[in-house]
Order: structure tokens, then sequence, then C-alpha cells
């Protein structure tokens, strides 16, 4: 029987789910005594090495038979069964505008079977539009404005995607999906090579410490030599590549892939139907003559036997090991837009990519009192040092960005938490890492996500991807967590906006849509809002943005979900610096006279930020002025 497509199938009732956990617990571990590992020691293990190195072992141990937990009390005590974390693999793609991300994945559900027709970018005749990009403006432009997430069920396994735009003035929200992945996906125009924002979110990936696949698309379409591909991405990555799959030509020419790991050739036809899968035919290499005749060009033939030998002698072995710590990335190549080669990567990401993987937080017992408690999640990053692993035995999870209107008639807004441990049950109570240790939240309901559909879930597991209601308390970067400790991931920060702009309502008879429009979007985490200094509301609202797109978006959404036009007036400022030193250090500093020239605005937490016309005099005035301790970025202050 085929699996069901799309939505994990974790609805069943709980004695349903007992059952199925004990029938396939030995299965996960490969033996017939049925262990289950657990940490040596504390749930939580420390370590003082950076957080964002998450490649770090676990010291585990082996329980014997008789020591072993009952599946039905873990699900009480909210610890997630192994062969349930086992089985999670998520991935967040990354590339250029235009490399064919988002036809890339539309191509991967395809194939994973969440869907009987891939949509297109660039809809044509009845052609239907893609699930990732769902927001009108992403369907007029053919680009990915908000990440989305795609989650689906691939033969034993549950994948989930993370489809996040390619455009600069949308980094942020690629920053933020990077966040909650465990391995990333460097998609390459094969013509083009790496181009200037791979390189930019090729470094997010390598600070983040995933694991990294390359997939060079656009193979249909005359491209570079691949050994140009390999030399581009080593010489300026210093990231050794090992090719999985290998072209047998380009442009017209392009026939195919050898899978190297099995030396098996597959030669492809363009789907029957537009947005079809394609017709494939495997001839192992060792039958040459009926690869010659398959093949039919003698060149290609050729070529492909050098290359084999090649690659065979000149190549270092793969090893997983170094994929891993990100030393080594395999390599494939095909084309997203005829379906070549699709597949067999997903097959070989299934078999290669990282289960989910532990996080560091700070942790801290709620019974503690007074200066000698830990301090919360504004602590300094080499504080970080408690290691949460999924088998830790209370749900945490994060908050990585909040979506509104995906039902626009009902104005939702949602909170989308990336599981790190634990497994989400419905109806749970957690704490907020930044709302007092005795404030609980009930988690009535929550969704699995398929860009804008959702579906009801009784259960989740570490790695997934949930939707939760947002009751307006919750911000990108805050945990939910079980148990009797506090326990704080560290914070996502805001980006420095480079764009400013008032934003005015031209209708005063539509005040409250507009109101309510530009709340929901700043909790979206859209844009910033700054506003003069003791303003509580009355005075003009400035919108601060990494890129004018940003901008172009806001207002098209007010029109289109709100219904409601604006008016935006460009302000001359460059880019903006939070003064971590507090009213009383700007005070001091504009009245040395050390801030001329410079607009002081406040936050939406009334927080001091100072905008600057350009980069040097930002630098000067922290050189100079270095009580106000300026900072780039931002994070949510604690609401106890």
């Amino acid at each position: 029987m085929p699996s069901p497509p799309r939505i994990i199938r974790a609805t069943l009732p709980i004695l349903s789910l007992v059952l199925l956990a004990k029938q396939h617990i030995a299965s996960a571990f490969h033996s017939p005594t049925s262990h289950i590992i657990r940490p040596t020691s504390s749930p939580i293990a420390s370590s003082s090495a950076s957080p964002w190195r998450r490649r770090s072992a676990i010291p585990t141990r082996l329980l014997s038979t008789a020591e072993e937990t009952d599946v039905a009390s873990l699900i009480e005590n909210h610890a997630a069964p192994l062969f349930e974390i086992n089985r999670r693999r998520n991935l967040a793609i990354i590339s250029h505008p235009d490399s064919g991300k988002t036809t890339m994945t539309e191509k991967l559900l395809l194939y994973g079977g969440a869907l009987q027709q891939a949509g297109a970018v660039r809809m044509k005749g009845g052609q239907r539009g893609t699930a990732s990009d769902f927001m009108e403006m992403e369907k007029e432009r053919g680009i990915s404005i908000s990440a989305t997430v795609m989650s689906f069920d691939y033969n034993t396994l549950h994948v989930n995607i993370l489809d996040t735009p390619g455009h600069a003035d949308f980094s942020e929200d690629t920053y933020r999906a990077l966040a909650a992945a465990d391995n990333a996906v460097m998609l390459l125009d094969a013509a083009k090579g790496l181009e200037p924002q791979t390189r930019k979110l090729f470094e997010v990936c390598r600070m983040r410490g995933l694991p990294m696949f390359t997939f060079c698309n656009k193979m249909d379409r005359p491209a570079l030599s691949p050994y140009d591909i390999m030399d581009q991405i080593e010489t300026e990555f210093g990231l050794e590549t090992y090719p999985i799959l290998w072209p047998i030509g380009d442009g017209e020419r392009f026939k195919g892939v050898l899978d190297r790991m099995d030396n098996v050739v597959h030669l492809f036809d363009k789907a029957a139907i537009r947005g079809g899968k394609a017709d494939v035919k495997q001839i192992p290499m060792s039958d040459t003559e009926a690869l010659k005749a398959a093949i039919n060009d003698e060149e290609l033939f050729d070529k492909l036997l050098e290359d084999q030998e090649i690659l065979e002698e000149l190549i270092a072995p793969l090893d997983m090991e170094r994929v891993m710590a990100g030393n080594q990335s395999p390599l494939f190549f095909g084309s997203a837009m005829t379906n070549f080669g699709v597949q067999l990567f997903l097959d070989r990401f299934c078999e290669m990519g990282t289960k989910p993987s532990p996080r560091f937080a700070f942790r801290k017992d709620e019974a503690a009192k007074g200066k000698k408690a830990v301090k919360e999640s504004n602590q300094d990053e080499e504080e970080e040092n408690e290691l949460v692993p999924p088998e830790f035995e209370e749900f945490t999870g994060f908050v990585f960005k909040t979506q509104a209107n995906l039902d626009p008639k009902h104005r939702d807004r949602l909170a989308y938490i990336r599981i790190v441990s634990g497994s989400y049950q419905k109806g749970m109570k957690v704490g907020h890492s930044r709302s007092k240790p005795s404030k609980r939240y009930n988690l009535g309901q929550a969704v699995t996500l398929f860009g804008s559909d959702r579906e009801s879930i009784d259960i989740a597991y570490p790695g997934d991807v949930i939707g939760i209601n947002n009751p307006g308390n919750w911000a990108i970067g805050d945990t939910l967590y079980t148990g009797n400790s506090k326990i704080a991931f560290p914070g996502i920060p805001s980006f420095s906006p480079e764009k400013f702009a008032y934003i005015r309502n031209p209708n005063p008879s539509s005040y409250k849509s507009f109101q309510k429009g530009i709340d929901q979007l700043l909790a979206e985490g859209a844009v910033q809002a700054l506003r003069q200094r003791n303003d509580d509301g009355g005075g003009p609202l400035i919108l601060a943005a990494v890129g004018q797109l940003q901008f172009e978006v806001v207002q098209a959404r007010l029109k289109n979900e709100y219904g409601v036009d604006s008016d935006l007036e460009p302000i001359g400022y460059t880019l903006a610096r939070w003064a971590d030193g507090g009213w009383d250090a700007v005070d001091k500093a504009d009245k040395d006279g050390k801030l001329f020239g410079i607009m002081i605005v406040q936050d939406i937490y009334k927080r001091p930020v100072l905008l600057f016309r350009n980069d040097w005099k930002a630098a000067s005035v922290a050189e100079e002025v270095k009580y106000l301790e300026l900072s780039p970025w931002s994070k949510p202050p604690s609401i106890d």
C-alpha cells in the first residue's frame, strides 16, 4: 500500500501510537534486544563549545531490556520514541535568485509523493502554481518572498523542506529558516556557478555548522564544465566535493547522469505530460554495448568512460564524517525543470542526511532566586553551554518564523516552531523563555504545514516544524518548553536595516484596518518599526527594512489582505545601530555633541536606536563613544 502523501500521519489515538511504537522499536536500532539510547548523565549535557557548531557527539549508553522505559511512559513524559527521531530529515534549500530553487522544491514534492503534478513558478496555459509560492506578489513576480515549510512522508522517512527566498532583500527570512534546518542544499545554476547571494548564504550555513549538499541545476541548458564548478567550490569555499551524480552532456545533449554510488547510468526522456515525472532507463556501466547504443552519441559515450576513470583515480573517497563536519559536500548534477536526477537526489539525501541534531541552550532552575539565578536568553554566547539532545525527556522548541493571514478569511497568526526535543502533544502546557516562570500557555492545537495548507495533528517529534496559534506574546527566537527548568535557545537576531521610510494611511476612514495590518506584518518580522523618542503611537511610523522590496511587499499585502492603501516617504539614512548602553548613554553623547547628523529613534520596545547616513559615521561613533555600546542587531527583551 503506498504511503499517504504530504501530511505526517500522527493523529492516531495515543493507544494506537503506543502499539505502533512497540512494533517498530526493535527495527529502529537494528538489534533484536531492543535497546534505547539515553544520555549517560544529565538529560542535558554540558559543553563549552561554540553554539553554532552542533555536530558534537552526545555521550550515550545502552540500557538493558530490564531498564528500558515503556513507550507509553515516554509519551506521558514528553520524551520522543527514538524510531520517530531517527526517521526525521529536514533540509533548507539556498541559492541565488533564478537558480531554480522553487522549481526544485516542487519536483522534490512530486517525487516524494506529496503532489500528483508539479506546478510552475511562471504559469502557462493550464499549469497550476507552485505549492511554496502562495502569496499574490510571489505569483505575480515569480519570486519567493517568504520562507515556507513543506512536510511529507517518503518511504519510511518524514521529510521537512524549507524553501527559502533567494533575493537579498529577503535574506533575513532565509537566515531564520536556516536556524531551523539540520541540512542545507546549495542549488547552483550550472551555467553560472557560484553567485553573490549563494556565497553569502553559504557562510551562514558554515557558521551554523550545517552539512552541505550541492545540486548543480539547469543541466538541460548550456553549462560550465563540471570540473570548473568543482574547482570554484573548492577554491572559494575551501570545500571539497564528491560527485554522486555525474552529468552526461549538457544543453540539448543532456542525456542523463551516472550514479557513482552503484555505477548505474540513468538516461532520461522528458515527461509525457507537463508537470509529470520523467521517463528513465537504467543501464549498468558494465554493459558497455547497451549503454553505447542507448546514449547514441559516440563523443558523449567516450567522455563518460574517460570521466569515470578520472573521478575514480583523482577524487578523494566519500567520508560522511567530513560531510557532517562541513568539510566535504556530496555533489549532484541534474535538471529540476525536466526532472532529470531529482528523485536520485532525494533518495541519496534521505540516505546521507543527518537526523535531528542537539542544540545549545541556556538552562535555569525555576526554583532559583535572586542574583545567583542563571541569566535569561539575552546572555552572551560564551555562556551557552547546555546541550539539548532530541532524546531529552522534556519538550523544547523555538519560534523561527511568524506568519499572518495564511487563511485570510480568519485573520489568523501562526508561530512556526521547530521541535528540538521531546514530543508535542495536543493540549500540553508549556513555559515561555521570556515570560515569568510560573506562566504557562496551553497548546490546544497544532498544525503541520504544506505551503499555505495545513492539517491538525495531535503529536509531533524532534525535527518537525509545526504551526501554533500565536497569542501575540511569541516573537521570533522565543523558546517553548516543559519541565521544571527554564530553557532558552540562542535568540535569532534582527538584521540591521538599510532602508528607512515613513508610512502613512492616506484614508482616515480605514484607520482600524490599516493599524491591524501594520501590527500583524510587524509581528511577522516582515519589516521593523521605529518611532520618535517618547512616541506612544500617535506620531509618524518609520518602517526599517533590509531592502526596498520589503517595503513593496508590505504595501502589496496591506492592499491585498487588509484592503487599505498606504504612502511611503523615504528617509535618507542607510543603517541602524542599537545603543545597548541605554538612554542615559545616548543623552550624554548627544549633550557632548557626538551625535550631530544622527537621527535618534526608538524601537517597538522603546530602546534607543541611532540612524546613520553612512558606514564611516557609524564606525567613527562606535570607536569614539564606546559607552553607547552600539550593536547592529537586536533581540526581544524579557517580558517578565
